[in-house]
């Protein structure tokens, strides 16, 4: 398995756990990250489901400024923009396009691009101690990594609107009440959490979770008639699985399925 600067990886069965690694700057993101995720998420052993979280007392505070020198501060935007078209843009797609499920577990404070990728789990779940925040309006720059799409899509105009404006911390209740996340748990109850409902994952029928993430993309951005041929692919690729094979036999012989991923 690869080795990192900036992150950590660990296969607990079929779940690859990748751990953001930089906890003395609250898990900020230089480029560097968002490369080393690449990397690790092109390279799953034949993982069944990912878990992201953070190390320490973050998920992560946002991208590194610092590790740029600062330079995006006074560059007119030209370094943020190379560094979001190079390394975070390519990592959040990459993210979007796996064929296995992703959970993240958000440990504390969840800002910027590192609440984009919180946020781009299938299942959210966060410590109560934690928050999302999107803080670029104090420093007169934009959301990015994707955070509008996801914001706007998971709250509406209204919510995503005050959430990127009026830069506000969201906590973890708040925003389970809002929508915006799958469940808030007791800090010290949340790996545990995060790793039971991957594992449950994991265990699943890989191929129809693969179409599924596929499928709900489409009906966040398409048509009526796209997602109905989506789904219809997706029915393609999943009946023809070994796993719908297993489904409809533990069906007929009234057993619970027993799911091989493929």
């Amino acid at each position: 398995m690869p080795e990192y600067e900036t992150i950590l990886t660990e296969k607990r069965g079929d779940v690859m756990v990748i751990t953001l690694n930089r906890p003395e700057r609250l898990n900020a993101a230089p480029p560097q990250m968002a490369d080393d995720l690449a990397v690790a998420l092109r390279n799953l052993d034949g993982a069944r489901c990912v878990l992201i979280t953070g190390q320490g007392r973050a998920f992560c505070s946002g991208a590194d400024l610092q590790a740029r020198g600062g330079q995006s501060a006074v560059s007119g935007g030209d370094v943020s923009h190379m560094a979001l078209s190079r390394h975070y843009n390519p990592t959040m797609l990459l993210l979007s396009e796996l064929d296995v499920p992703v959970v993240t577990a958000v440990n504390g404070p969840a800002a910027g691009v590192g609440c984009s990728l919180a946020l781009c789990g299938d299942f959210v779940l966060a410590g109560k101690s934690a928050y999302f925040l999107q803080a670029f309006v104090n420093i007169g720059l934009v959301p990015d990594g994707g955070s509008t799409w996801f914001l706007v899509k998971a709250l509406g105009k209204a919510l995503a609107t005050r959430m990127m404006m009026r830069g506000e911390r969201i906590s973890a209740d708040q925003a389970e009440e809002w929508g915006l996340i799958y469940k808030s748990v007791a800090d010290e109850a949340l790996m545990d959490e995060a790793m039971a409902l991957a594992e449950r994952l994991a265990a699943g029928p890989t191929v129809a979770l693969g179409s599924m993430r596929r499928t709900i993309r489409t009906a966040l951005d398409g048509s009526f008639e796209q997602t109905l041929a989506a789904e219809a692919a997706g029915q393609r690729v999943a009946g023809g699985s070994q796993d719908a094979r297993e489904g409809g036999k533990s069906f007929l012989e009234k057993r619970k399925p027993v799911f091989s991923g493929k």
